[in-house]
């Protein structure tokens, strides 16, 4: 399993062989450092640790210290752990860029945490219709309308669509298209959008589902 850390940056466009246009996500992959390797004889099961981001060594609990110094790197702001086949292909303190986890035209899994919204209503948080704007219609246009509880069953069923928060949730969006990758300044291309603002932090990971 390939796999790297980075910044989303924002979107933009390329252009193919054909002159089309292709909406692209711009990410500042790595480099990451491996801070941790799991092994199935000493842990149950083989898998790294890598590190992203920097951060003050002041900002970091004695404990954390001492993980990083182990691995002989600073102390960085996200640890993520990545299961692999084969431990033995890394090393500790070992640093990882993209053009070698990746390559253009493999299809890659993107995770990010998705924009929070605060308290939404149904038409924004579950895209209903609302109701209608005529015929005696008050003030209730944008409300969700019965939600079904009345003596049987006498409460609202758990999972019920109403107004709550929205956003600010874990996303992973599949099968993106790996479209250019820029060696020299270390930045991702991906084909579509990604989860998450501008500047936070996500995951690239090989496809788990590769449709082709």
């Amino acid at each position: 399993m390939r796999a790297i850390l980075g910044q989303k940056l924002g979107m933009t466009q390329v252009f193919d062989a054909e002159a089309r246009a292709i909406p692209v996500t711009v990410i500042k992959a790595g480099p990451v450092h491996v801070t941790q390797i799991k092994t199935i004889e000493n842990d149950g099961y083989n898998a790294i640790q890598i590190s992203y981001g920097e951060v003050k060594p002041g900002r970091v609990t004695k404990p954390e210290a001492g993980h990083y110094a182990k691995a002989g790197v600073a102390p960085g702001s996200h640890l993520v752990e990545i299961k692999v086949d084969d431990p033995a292909q890394f090393e500790l303190g070992q640093e990882l860029k993209v053009t070698e986890m990746f390559e253009p035209g493999i299809k890659a899994d993107v995770s990010g945490v998705s924009k929070g919204k605060g308290f939404a209503g149904v038409i924004k948080r579950h895209n209903f219709s609302g109701q209608g704007a005529s015929h005696g219609t008050h003030k209730k246009h944008r409300a969700p309308g019965s939600i079904g509880a009345c003596a049987t069953p006498a409460r609202v069923f758990k999972g019920m669509r109403m107004a709550g928060r929205m956003g600010g949730e874990k996303v992973t969006t599949l099968n993106l298209e790996v479209v250019s990758i820029d060696e020299e300044r270390g930045l991702l291309l991906l084909g579509g959008s990604v989860p998450g603002p501008k500047g936070s932090v996500i995951l690239v990971r090989e496809a788990v589902k590769n449709s082709g």
